[in-house]
């Protein structure tokens, strides 16, 4: 009996940490989601006072139109905050198929870019973009950059000027 209660307890030491991250995250899309839907209420109720009411109904509700777009953005933030760098760690282990290599070739050898380095163009284009980073569990990209496919690394690319941001190793299988 005492063996069985050190397992239990083990495997909850180790269990809990992982599940912790995915209700937070999962916490956060629940806010922004609620955020949405506000901004979009005080948008119609603004499009309404437009319409019907005084100068006055339409002053408050672009304050609460304005409120609600920076809750929005707030929340937004927020989640973007809380995702963690390595989150995709554990959900690459749990979902193997998804990050499966399978039979990606591209036209040039592979090189092992660093952070920091100006590449060709031909190396991050439109072809190897990952559009659905959230797929992967890889955190949001920022304005001008975009995740990027070079054989079985991630890299993360300032589109603008070329420059790799970010570096993942062995992301695929």
């Amino acid at each position: 009996m005492k063996k069985k209660l050190m397992i239990s307890a083990l495997i909850a030491a180790v269990a809990l940490p992982a599940m912790t991250p995915m209700t937070a995250h999962a916490q956060s899309q629940r806010e922004v989601r609620r955020d949405r839907e506000q901004l979009r209420e005080e948008q119609r109720e603004l499009r309404r006072a437009e319409r019907y009411g005084s100068s006055r109904d339409v002053r408050r509700e672009r304050e609460d139109v304005r409120d609600a777009r920076r809750d929005l953005r707030d929340s937004v933030e927020d989640r973007n905050r809380r995702w963690g760098n390595d989150d995709w760690r554990g959900w690459r282990d749990r979902n193997r198929g998804v990050y499966a290599r399978g039979q990606w070739r591209a036209p040039f050898r592979y090189y092992g870019f660093r952070s920091g380095v100006r590449i060709a163009p031909h190396y991050y284009g439109s072809r190897y973009y990952i559009s659905d980073p959230w797929r992967y569990r890889l955190p949001p990209a920022g304005y001008g950059q975009r995740w990027v496919r070079h054989y079985d690394d991630v890299l993360l690319v300032d589109t603008r000027r070329g420059y790799v941001v970010r570096v993942i190793r062995n992301f695929f299988w």
